[in-house]
């Protein structure tokens, strides 16, 4: 028995040595990333306000402004180049319209920069460039997204047609230069430099600035913590900057996606008696979308401009909104679908919401709760190339 085990131990190995092992065929190359991104998108909507406002406003907002008409609210037509290790210079052109290019990036409390009239007119327009430092270092200048806010100025980006308290009265976009380094998968920083606290604001000459920190503590969490500072006032003291704090928290899956955002602002005002302002405001987004085209969110919030710095009034809001959607894609083409509720209630020395008809004074009435009811439709087309 042990002669014919060890025959046939020396039979298989002869018969391995001389038989080829099949060597594993090397992976197909992965084809080449697109350079080139272009596109087109607008959307229009019915904001239904049961208050039957006279003047058809949605008091102090700078995006969906207009009430009991319907709108087009954005259009918008882009082309944008990533830089990369092989291209390192990246540029985009963003060109809009609409009535939420009326009123955004202004602010209350300061004049309008020069030339805003054409400039409201641009969406995220600059140029880029990928340094080859360390794991690669991006510098970008012009006018760019914004580092602040969980909510973009384009609705379809959201996951609500209308924008929060809190991204209605922080910056949507930024016009500057800023930097930005990828550490490892888990940690990225960020500085800037921007004319403004709102880009299309002008109370004086000096820039503000800020950083941020972002942490991918997970697959599904993401941390963000960022901070601007500069004056936004005539007087440029440095006592009477404003600094705000953005910080926001991310779960998302395929399915669900939840947020918790809180941002603080204070400014010493250069006025008598010199106060404080102070601002606050957070929100708790929660998105669900199931398999198929319809997906559901529910976003509860609350702002606090107690001195009237960021809205233009002296007020605390708190508000809920609902939203349901329906995707339709076809090819390059998609259409959003958004059936919307929310109750805003305001309250404080200047609080309210316009209410009825005409006074004599020249506005109507300011009553403290608002209903509305939205329905609106966005369509987008994308494509890419090398």
């Amino acid at each position: 028995m042990l002669f014919l085990t060890l025959g046939a131990m020396r039979a298989v190995a002869q018969d391995t040595q001389s038989t080829p092992v099949p060597q594993a065929s090397a992976p197909a190359p992965a084809p080449p990333e697109p350079r080139w991104h272009y596109g087109a998108f607008a959307d229009g909507a019915f904001l239904y306000d049961f208050n039957h406002p006279a003047n058809h406003l949605f008091r102090d907002r700078s995006t969906t402004a207009y009430v009991n008409e319907p709108v087009l609210d954005m259009a918008a037509v882009y082309l944008r180049k990533d830089a990369s290790g092989q291209s390192r210079w990246g540029m985009e052109v963003t060109f809009q319209a609409g009535k939420d290019s009326l009123a955004f990036g202004f602010s209350p409390v300061a004049p309008k920069l020069p030339g805003s009239r054409w400039l409201r007119h641009l969406g995220p327009t600059d140029v880029s460039y990928l340094a080859p430092v360390g794991k690669g270092l991006t510098i970008q200048g012009g006018i760019f997204n914004s580092f602040i806010g969980y909510e973009s100025l384009y609705a379809k980006d959201n996951l609500t047609y209308t924008r929060s308290w809190g991204a209605d009265n922080t910056p949507y976009l930024m016009m500057g230069i800023n930097a930005s380094y990828s550490f490892n998968p888990k940690w990225t920083a960020a500085a800037f430099i921007v004319n403004d606290y709102d880009h299309l604001a002008d109370p004086n000459s000096v820039p503000s600035s800020g950083g941020q920190v972002v942490y991918k503590a997970t697959d599904h969490t993401t941390l963000k913590e960022t901070v601007l500072y500069g004056p936004h006032q005539s007087d440029t003291a440095i006592g009477f900057w404003r600094f705000l704090s953005d910080s926001i928290v991310e779960w998302k899956t395929d399915r669900f996606t939840t947020a918790f955002e809180y941002q603080v602002g204070q400014e010493k005002v250069a006025s008598d008696g010199e106060p404080r302002a102070l601002w606050m405001a957070s929100q708790l987004p929660l998105h669900w979308s199931p398999r198929g085209p319809w997906s559901f969110t529910v976003r509860p919030e609350f702002a606090w401009d107690r001195n009237g710095r960021w809205t233009g009034d002296r007020q605390f809001i708190y508000a809920i909104t609902n939203t349901v959607q329906y995707l339709l894609s076809y090819g390059p083409g998609k259409a959003y679908f958004r059936l919307e509720y929310r109750y805003d209630h305001s309250s404080g020395p200047q609080g309210g919401f316009w209410f009825g008809a005409i006074q004599p004074n020249g506005v109507p009435h300011l009553v403290p709760g608002q209903n509305l009811l939205i329905g609106a439709i966005i369509l987008t087309i994308e494509g890419s190339r090398l």
